[in-house]
């Protein structure tokens, strides 16, 4: 059985020139909401990983005990030799009860911070060495095809570090494509799902369904409606690591892109919408300011909202609704005792 090390990384990053035009078509929007995965640089996905020690945020500490309790059942509907696809991997602390149980397995982690990628999978490689891995820095939300990935794009540091020749790169060529062979479980968990708009999400999961291929499975964690007071101290925890999360937004757009204006002049809302079952995320102005940002002026009312994110909640026949739009079929669902979280496998 080989041993791995390291953790190749594939950058695919949207660039300077793409996150400017981001930003820009975000506030142009009424009302002003940008991408939520403009929350996740290297300080927001250290505030995002704070947020889920919360006593508030209990989805965290729900999924995981759901995987470690059911990893087994959801895991027999894939062949030995499967790669699993971690959609929006994070610190890539969820999916060690799948590589426990799977026979064989394989594993590729896609999220938007390479930084944070890099460090949580040389972590989890270290605890799986059997296990070829991989990383993938994208905006998982958007199109790529694993067929056209190959070596070219991997980080030029992984590649330069052992002064690597073509035979090397042949090498880790054919890793690549052997990876990419494998039969495919994507594994959404964190109820990330509900970052998006519903036929947004309905358009995601399709997408899913065509990288994952017609035989492909889904793993999927989806959060579900509960007692108002309870979603909203979960996003708005007493300990004030929501607001920070969401205020780092704002310190980005100053260091990344230059932008003039006061963050003080904003504070943080997280508040149950019950029409549309979900909680709206917003950082409020506190009185009327302009924001210089690559010369555009965007002016801010008193009051006015910026959304830096959504979480839909779905009931469990709403969820298997939306997936049949998106040409899934659920296969189990496992749930808490209170059943407010549930994971659905889907095939």
């Amino acid at each position: 059985m080989a041993n791995y090390t390291g953790f190749p990384l594939i950058d695919l990053h949207p660039s300077p020139a793409d996150l400017a035009a981001v930003v820009l078509a975000g506030l142009a929007r009424c009302p002003k909401q940008l991408p939520a995965w403009l929350l996740y640089n290297s300080e927001g996905s250290a505030l995002f990983d704070q947020i889920c020690l919360q006593p508030e945020y209990t989805l965290t500490s729900t999924e995981l005990e759901l995987l470690h309790k059911h990893a087994a059942k959801l895991c027999k509907y894939l062949p030995a030799g499967g790669l699993v696809l971690e959609f929006g991997a994070g610190s890539a602390e969820k999916v060690g009860p799948l590589l426990d149980v799977l026979a064989d397995p394989a594993y590729i982690a896609i999220d938007i911070n390479a930084n944070h990628l890099q460090t949580a999978g040389a972590r989890l490689q270290a605890c799986y060495p059997h296990v070829p891995m991989l990383g993938i820095c994208a905006d998982f939300s958007g199109s790529f095809d694993l067929a056209n990935l190959n070596v070219s794009d991997l980080d030029k540091s992984d590649l330069d570090e052992g002064g690597l020749d073509e035979s090397d790169l042949n090498e880790k060529q054919l890793h690549l494509s052997e990876l990419f062979s494998r039969p495919r479980l994507g594994f959404f968990p964190g109820s990330s799902l509900g970052n998006f708009e519903p036929e947004e999400a309905i358009g995601f999961l399709r997408q899913l369904r065509q990288l994952l291929g017609p035989k492909g499975l889904l793993l999927i964690g989806i959060d579900q409606p509960k007692q108002r007071t309870l979603l909203e101290a979960a996003y708005n925890d007493a300990a004030g690591v929501s607001a920070a999360f969401a205020s780092n937004l704002l310190l980005r757009l100053q260091r990344d892109l230059k932008a003039e204006f006061d963050p003080a002049g904003f504070s943080y809302l997280a508040q149950w919408q019950e029409k549309e079952q979900r909680i709206a995320m917003a950082l409020v102005s506190r009185e009327p300011q302009r924001m210089l940002l690559l010369g555009e002026e965007i002016f801010f009312a008193a009051g006015e909202q910026l959304i830096t994110e959504y979480s839909y909640k779905y009931s469990p026949e709403a969820f298997q609704n939306l997936a049949a739009r998106a040409g899934w079929q659920g296969l189990e669902r496992c749930c808490d005792a209170t059943d407010g979280y549930s994971l659905h496998l889907l095939g």
